[in-house]
């Protein structure tokens, strides 16, 4: 057996100090200092084997963290892991409890191709494997062929067409090593919720952005072009993951989806579920009325359909502990979970193909704040996502 823990973090716009992200937004050294010193503090926390990072604004910033949190994990070690002559220094205890480097560990960084000048910046993504990768990293963001979802007027013919050339974070893959697997593993930062608003030629604005003349329907049309975005994105990546699947690999999908886990975003990039039995289910081809599946066909297409699935790990977790509640943000009085970690079927605990399983789920929120709360607008040291690793064990 091999243990293996994948995380998902996002760093919330991490960035050297004095350096403007967004439009007056930058770090004085001390800020940076403290930033610097919690994200590697819960990167020494969380001592996971694979981390996803999401909102990275340079691949050095981070290195440098990760160093930090090594620092941080063999002090840790020193005052509370025994030396090998200690005769109790076998317990378990002392194997939970000790910090394991990122010395030898790989780092993909993935830079945003949208990514602009001093206010202008924009996030790219990261992984960070102790077991390396098996093959370069590759990363998706210029689609090579646009992406046209024609859509279709409810009276019959085309009502025009929606087009993405671009998402707007890259999606990054890799394949690593595990054991005498490799698993391949996404890691996305999908489009956020905040609308998307059009600044007419010559102004200085876009007019919902004037909230003292509040447009409700405009902001509302803002959200409506997020969303389709975002949806879009979610297809993109459910591609990639379906070429993975039908390879036979291994995939885990981890990131902010900026969605719960019962969006339409997140029900795209996990594949439709099994209906509980196509036989009772009218042909597609149907020629008369009782012209069903037959239970052949229907165990054929109910495995069509499974195979392709992903898995929350949150709900396999709540399921096997019983527990009726985990979230990752908190803003406006609403708790959800925007961040996930989806497993496909190779780690499920009913499937026959399983080549392992999940032993649990860890959930960092305790750092969170309500956005409406007055300290919100100070939390930007912190992040404002909580994090969430995945214990995996795989048979060798």
């Amino acid at each position: 057996m091999t243990d293996w823990t994948v995380a998902s973090f996002n760093v919330k716009n991490l960035i050297g100090a004095e350096k403007e992200y967004y439009r007056y937004e930058k770090y004085t050294p001390e800020e940076y200092a403290w930033k610097a010193n919690w994200l590697a503090d819960q990167i020494a926390s969380l001592n996971a084997d694979l981390v996803g990072f999401q909102e990275i604004f340079e691949e050095e910033a981070l290195q440098a963290v990760v160093a930090q949190a090594d620092r941080m994990g063999e002090a840790s070690n020193a005052v509370s892991v025994p030396d090998r002559d200690k005769p109790y220094h076998r317990k378990a205890i002392f194997r939970k409890l000790a910090y394991e480097t990122y010395h030898d560990a790989t780092l993909a960084f993935a830079p945003n191709l949208n990514d602009g000048g001093p206010g202008e910046r924009r996030p790219g993504v990261a992984v960070l494997s102790r077991n390396g990768f098996a093959e370069p990293p590759v990363v998706v963001q210029e689609l090579d062929t646009p992406l046209e979802i024609p859509l279709r007027d409810l009276g019959g013919g085309s009502a025009g067409s929606f087009r993405l050339s671009r998402i707007s974070r890259p999606i990054l893959k890799v394949k690593v090593p595990v054991g005498s697997h490799v698993v391949t593993v996404f890691n996305c930062h999908l489009k956020s919720k905040l609308g998307e608003f059009i600044t007419p030629e010559g102004a200085e604005f876009a007019n919902e952005a004037n909230l003292l003349d509040y447009d409700a329907v405009g902001r509302a049309m803002g959200s409506l072009r997020a969303a389709l975005r975002r949806v879009a994105e979610a297809w993109v990546l459910r591609r990639e993951v379906v070429a993975e699947l039908e390879k036979g690999n291994p995939v885990i999908v981890l990131g902010d989806l900026n969605d719960s886990e019962n969006a339409v975003s997140s029900e795209i990039i996990t594949g439709e579920a099994p209906f509980k039995n196509y036989a009772w289910m009218r042909r597609h081809d149907a020629k008369h009325q009782g012209d069903r599946y037959s239970v052949e066909e229907a165990a054929q297409i109910t495995e069509s359909v499974d195979s392709m699935r992903l898995h929350s790990a949150e709900k396999l977790f709540v399921r096997k502990s019983l527990r009726d509640m985990v979230y990752t943000a908190a803003f406006g009085g609403v708790y959800e979970s925007i961040d996930q970690i989806l497993l496909s079927r190779h780690f499920h605990p009913e499937a026959e193909q399983a080549i392992g399983s999940m032993e649990y789920f860890s959930v960092f929120n305790d750092h969170l704040t309500d956005g409406s709360h007055p300290e919100a607008p100070y939390n930007k040291l912190a992040s404002d996502h909580g994090q969430i690793m995945a214990h995996l064990r795989l048979r060798d």
